[in-house]
């Protein structure tokens, strides 16, 4: 299916960015085609649901110490620089971006989709996105907004990301780090994305612009968070880095899922900068993830899965690629989505943590700069064998619940969210999705169906009814009692079998959040780092 556009203002726009008139383009094709496509290359299969299967090489994640932002008088004093935010020359875009387009040329065609990001009329932003294969193009018809035809009618676009899996670099010319790229200009409104065929790339790399823009230009907090919406209006926010429940536990059946991972908040409400979900697929399965599990069917787009032996059926168990195993799909494939998804001011927002130290609460209620505290921390703990050289839980923590995506210094988003969850005397809880009754290896993972009843407990408003006791050491709220969970899981300490042993990893982990926190202490109140754990408290 050819959209709207004008044909040749089309051409015309890619001519001035130097691709060649010769070029055999794919616009705004249709998922169909898009996967047709796609077998006919044999670059993916179908599986038994009939979903596109693909694998994405090398890369099976992002690739952080390769992403790089464009140093310029745009960025130079205004990006926070750091491990995250990597400084790159502007002479060596310019050069490494004709590189680029250069080999595009060589191909016989390319895919092109414009798209929208943000839900919200007032803060949208037109995007044109250039593959290299199908199934990429695929990816961002699915993540990206959905322009109308009538939209589409003299498109021109103000941000380009322009993705080559297969083209890499010469760092020793090219000024990267390897062969693998993800690049940034504010200046050129330009992203380039070279040797990695993950597509997570694409997406983040708009959300990492999204960040940059909203505190400065419309002074709107931007939020790696997934949203929903209850009947009575109650908007709840669900913070956590990956891994943490994020998509899982904002799919509700009884609320409006508003979106899964990016959203912005200006003074009137929340609003998606997606139009889908990229979801894990790791350990799916139907009872507990119902709606994920139902949106992988045609044309939604699973990376890195194995089949079953002789089948083509995922088994979602099987981490041998990956345990980054991942679907695409748009937020029409979840039943009770929210379109547009736009929102009001947030009631409840939670910190999610998947601590496997087995320290943490499985929920407790924060003070403001408690919630300041945990949001600048942005803590969870990686587990044995999801990274090598991982023996035992390893504490990670990520400003913003999202280090890797957020151009500017930490101080800048935390103060939109503090003043905001102030104004709105919006509740904040703290809920571990971790282990309990010891560490990972000695205690147990996190029943999913009592982190549910918790959360729903939160948002009825019916843990406002219930006594709460004090931690001795995180200083947050415990709940005594919550429908529908277990008195002796409520309380972390009462479900070790050794309480010394827990009060000495409660003490180990405070240090932890303290030595992390040290960095940002010159860049806030005191207020905030009083509600700092405390390594001398007596258990």
């Amino acid at each position: 299916m050819i959209a709207t556009l004008n044909q040749s203002l089309l051409h015309e726009q890619l001519n001035k960015l130097g691709f060649s008139t010769n070029l055999e383009i794919h616009y705004q094709l249709s998922p169909e085609t898009l996967i047709e496509q796609t077998l006919l290359r044999s670059e993916g299969v179908l599986n038994n649901t009939g979903a596109l299967c693909v694998h994405t090489g090398k890369f099976t994640g992002r690739s952080p110490l390769d992403k790089f932002i464009v140093k310029d008088s745009l960025t130079e004093h205004t990006v926070d620089w750091n491990i995250f935010n990597i400084p790159f020359d502007g002479v060596k875009f310019a050069a490494l971006k004709q590189k680029l387009i250069a080999y595009c040329n060589q191909k016989n065609r390319l895919w092109v989709r414009d798209a929208f990001a943000c839900a919200h009329p007032d803060y949208r932003i037109k995007i044109r996105v250039i593959n290299e294969n199908p199934w990429s193009n695929l990816f961002t018809y699915n993540m990206f907004i959905r322009p109308s035809e009538a939209e589409l009618q003299n498109f021109v676009p103000e941000w380009h990301i322009i993705q080559a899996p297969d083209f890499l670099t010469n760092p020793t010319t090219d000024g990267t780090r390897q062969g693998n790229f993800a690049i940034i200009s504010f200046t050129e409104k330009t992203i380039i994305i070279g040797g990695t065929a993950y597509t997570g790339e694409i997406k983040k790399g708009i959300f990492s612009v999204l960040n940059f823009l909203f505190p400065i230009q419309h002074q709107t907090l931007s939020m790696h968070c997934s949203a929903n919406v209850g009947k009575e209006d109650d908007v709840a926010l669900f913070f956590g880095l990956s891994g943490t429940g994020k998509t899982t536990l904002s799919a509700d059946a009884t609320r409006k899922l508003i979106g899964d991972d990016e959203h912005g908040w200006d003074e009137y409400g929340i609003f998606n900068f997606e139009g889908g979900c990229y979801a894990k697929c790791i350990d799916l399965d139907e009872a507990k993830e119902p709606e994920i599990y139902h949106a992988i069917r045609p044309g939604a787009l699973v990376e890195n899965v194995v089949f079953y032996p002789n089948t083509n059926q995922i088994n979602f168990s099987d981490k041998s690629i990956t345990e980054n195993t991942r679907v695409s799909y748009p937020l029409e494939y979840i039943s009770n989505a929210l379109i547009p998804s736009i929102a009001g001011i947030p009631k409840n927002i939670f910190f999610l943590t998947c601590d496997a130290y087995g320290v943490l609460p499985p929920i407790s209620k924060l003070s403001t700069e408690q919630a300041m505290y945990q949001f600048i921390s942005g803590y969870t703990a990686k587990v044995a064998g999801t990274e090598a050289g991982v023996t035992e839980p390893k504490a990670t923590f990520s400003t913003c619940f999202g280090a890797p995506f957020m151009p500017l210094h930490p101080g800048k988003y935390a103060a939109l969210l503090g003043k905001k969850i102030k104004k709105h005397q919006v509740q904040v809880w703290m809920v571990n999705t971790g282990w309990t009754g010891g560490a990972y290896g000695i205690g147990k993972r996190m029943n999913l169906q009592y982190t549910r009843a918790m959360i729903c407990a939160a948002l009825s408003g019916k843990l406002q009814e219930v006594e709460f006791e004090k931690h001795t050491v995180f200083g947050v709220q415990i709940p005594k009692t919550c429908p529908g969970v277990p008195v002796q899981l409520l309380h972390p300490r009462y479900t070790w079998t050794d309480r010394n042993a827990y009060d000495k990893a409660a003490h180990q982990l405070a240090i932890l959040f303290n030595q992390n926190f040290e960095k940002y202490q010159s860049g806030v109140s005191n207020d905030i780092i009083m509600a700092a754990p405390k390594t001398t408290a007596r258990l």
